[in-house]
């Protein structure tokens, strides 16, 4: 235990409510303490995630058990390892999946869900890999099962999961689509992997998958915007198809064509990261670490931090994070990275 945690407080990102940003302040909690099969870190930086400003406005209820905290990724140090964890040393740099609690100067997580830093990141970007790795991984190989040589059309190219999606696409050998709103972002999309991207704002990306397929479709779609895209989604898939929603960007409630699902023998699920159990978020960072962090190590899935702050500037931060122009993950900063 380092002489900081004979200090018995720590300061920590709050919501007074639910709202803008005005509800975002700064307060003085008891530093936690591992329970049996946990680990406390000491937190270097957090990830923001679209589900930290949902919460904000009152949008994603927190799971039952979990911190009233935000933040659902962070990086740092181990501190204290609680019962039954034999795994990690005082001081060995990590990143973790949480399921809240992050905007914090220590956050405790079950030791299952914490990773090596990946050789090449910095203790300080580290922090904007978990939960966006864990997503990938978890719907595209896990959920989907993509193979070599499927066509996976992802939603939204450039975006924090599309442009690592891609690059894990690219990576597995499948042949990923995008869809984009500018020509900007279509030509981003096209160095992050995509072997054809489209201007949703333009063109009919159901008309332009089959196109682009020669009419087979696309075998696995990830989706973040939900109802709006659902109709079409199903549209675009070749028979078999799997459609995977992670989000609900363009509303939760819409029509899905049974027949045109039956008779394309397709899939339609939807999953959450956040409220997954502990086995299950174990064996994803499990899969993440064996599999993904190589490719980031090698730097065939390379990410970027766009902008970082102080835990004090975290309505900021979540102010950057929502601004367009955005081009990698907004880091809230509580200790030293290296």
């Amino acid at each position: 235990m380092s002489e900081e945690r004979l200090h018995p407080s720590m300061r920590v990102v709050t919501y007074a409510g639910s709202g803008g940003r005005e509800v975002v302040a700064v307060d003085q909690r008891p530093i936690p303490s591992p329970g049996p099969g946990e680990v406390l870190i000491k937190v270097t930086a957090a990830g923001i995630n679209r589900a930290d400003v949902l919460q904000r406005a009152g949008n994603y209820p927190v799971p039952a058990g979990a911190s009233d905290l935000p933040g659902l990724e962070v990086s740092g140090t181990i501190e204290e390892a609680g019962a039954g964890v034999g795994t990690w040393d005082f001081g060995t740099p990590v990143c973790a999946l949480l399921t809240g609690g992050g905007y914090a100067e220590y956050v405790t997580v079950p030791a299952g869900q914490v990773v090596p830093v990946p050789d090449g990141v910095s203790l300080t970007d580290a922090a904007g890999l978990p939960e966006v790795a864990a997503t990938c991984w978890s719907n595209l190989v896990m959920e989907a099962g993509v193979q070599e040589g499927d066509w996976v059309l992802v939603h939204g190219g450039t975006g924090g999961i599309g442009s690592f999606a891609l690059q894990l696409l690219k990576a597995l050998g499948a042949r990923p689509l995008a869809t984009a709103g500018s020509a900007e972002k279509v030509a981003r999309s096209l160095e992050l992997g995509a072997e054809a991207a489209i201007n949703h704002r333009e063109e009919d990306f159901v008309e332009r998958v089959k196109e682009i397929t020669d009419g087979h479709g696309a075998d696995v779609i990830l989706d973040v915007m939900g109802a709006k895209y659902l109709e079409r989604n199903v549209k675009a898939l070749a028979r078999g198809g799997r459609l995977v929603v992670i989000g609900l960007q363009g509303g939760a409630s819409g029509t899905l064509p049974l027949s045109a699902v039956m008779g394309k023998n397709a899939v339609v699920t939807g999953t959450l990261l956040r409220p997954r159990p502990v086995q299950e978020k174990t064996e994803i960072m499990r899969q993440v670490a064996e599999h993904v962090w190589p490719l980031v190590s090698s730097g065939t899935i390379r990410t970027t931090t766009d902008a970082t702050f102080p835990l004090d500037q975290a309505a900021q931060a979540q102010d950057r994070f929502e601004e367009s122009d955005r081009t990698g993950k907004v880091l809230l900063v509580a200790g030293e990275g290296h």
